[in-house]
């Protein structure tokens, strides 16, 4: 008896993590735009699970702010205002600041900028061989959660993941050349140097210049998604 438990529980819990895998891949690769309806009754019948797997899949996705509730109640691909992309990149750039000055003053500064370049060299790579949008987003991002990493503080990482679903979302949701220009490669390398240097007050002001650049490339986005929606 307890086995047949525990058999069913590990369906239920494989059934639930196929579900939110299969949703949030489809948000952050775009096939669901943002403002999109997320019926829990289509979506069931197309991942041959139930609507309350589909469910708990949404209130999970709800959590990371991919999804948020709309009218009536029913749940939505998040959209973000140009408010709420200019706060969400002025966090960002608060976090990452703290991260850059955390790795500067570290012993192991030269390491980290080492890891960095491979992180960049990866960004380059998606860019130059022309991957897909996904293998892109995943460069950049990439980039900068390993600078929240590397600067050693687990709460700062903590709470920058927090807005990884709403980042993604910004971006998947961009105009090609808003969001090409956002992840440039040519964007990252200077802060790269400038950790390799030990140059705290360069590192703030290119991180800064990358930051504000981003706010007025994807808050444009955002308000033209707005006015055409």
């Amino acid at each position: 008896m307890p086995g047949q438990a525990l058999s069913s529980l590990t369906r239920s819990t494989t059934l639930r993590e196929r579900a939110l895998d299969a949703l949030r891949t489809a948000i952050i690769t775009g096939q669901y735009r943002p403002g999109d309806h997320l019926g829990e009754v289509e979506i069931a019948e197309h991942l041959s699970v139930s609507r309350g797997t589909v469910r708990e899949a949404l209130r999970h996705l709800q959590q990371e702010g991919l999804v948020t509730p709309g009218a009536r109640g029913m749940l939505r691909v998040s959209r973000l205002t140009p408010t709420e992309v200019r706060e969400l990149f002025q966090v960002r750039e608060a976090l990452e600041g703290l991260a850059l000055a955390q790795i500067i003053a570290s012993p192991r500064r030269q390491e980290a900028a080492d890891a960095l370049r491979q992180a960049l060299a990866q960004l380059q790579d998606a860019f130059s061989t022309g991957a897909d949008l996904a293998a892109k987003v995943e460069a950049d991002l990439g980039f900068h959660l390993l600078l929240c990493e590397l600067s050693g503080n687990s709460v700062l990482l903590k709470t920058w993941r927090q807005l990884e679903g709403p980042m993604r979302v910004v971006i998947m949701s961009a105009a090609a050349e808003h969001r090409e220009s956002a992840m440039s490669p040519t964007a990252h390398e200077p802060i790269t140097d400038a950790i390799a240097r030990g140059d705290a007050a360069a590192a703030q002001q290119i991180l800064h210049a990358h930051m504000t650049s981003a706010i007025a490339q994807l808050g444009m986005a955002a308000d033209t998604d707005r006015d055409t929606a």
